[in-house]
């Protein structure tokens, strides 16, 4: 179990150092942008949907590894002032009854849009936009997908705690 959850952990870390590029291009887009609008009076509406694009993919993508090393959004108030082994269980309990299912219902109700996008390859989202829609839509499932497989690999290591760091 603990090679499953290595495993898991090294896809998030590989996924995250890929998609961490796309900040670096989403500004250099973003300035090119400005300067297009701004110095020549050029605009492009594919270059600002790119913006979204990258910035989405950047997030969805980036969020399993973001959980992986425990910066995500954590409500904090009590969490902090509690025993290892309480916040144990608590880790373990928002795992299980939260995370979990909430990213099951998440996939399981997103799946239909998703699908039906693919079925007729859904064009841009503005005219003179990104003919892609259907990948935009496509990070949904893959972000359900990498945030429940490392709710699972740290799932593993709460349970065998002395297993893993």
């Amino acid at each position: 179990m603990i090679r499953i959850a290595a495993a898991i952990d090294s896809l998030n870390t590989w996924v995250a150092r890929l998609v961490r590029w796309l900040a670096l291009f989403m500004v250099l887009i973003q300035f090119a942008i400005v300067v297009g609008r701004y110095v020549f009076g050029v605009n492009s509406i594919a270059a600002q949907e790119s913006v979204l694009y990258l910035h989405a993919t950047l997030f969805m993508l980036g969020a399993g590894y973001t959980l992986l090393v425990d910066k995500h959004v954590r409500v904090d108030v009590f969490f902090a002032k509690l025993s290892a082994a309480n916040q144990r269980r608590i880790d373990i309990f928002g795992h299980m009854f939260l995370l979990l299912p909430s990213m099951a219902a998440l996939l399981y109700w997103s799946w239909p849009s998703v699908r039906n996008s693919w079925s007729i390859l859904e064009g841009p989202i503005s005219v003179g936009g990104i003919e892609a829609v259907f990948l935009l839509k496509s990070l949904i499932p893959a972000f359900c997908i990498l945030v429940m497989l490392q709710s699972v690999a740290l799932l593993i290591g709460l349970l065998t705690p002395k297993a893993r760091p």
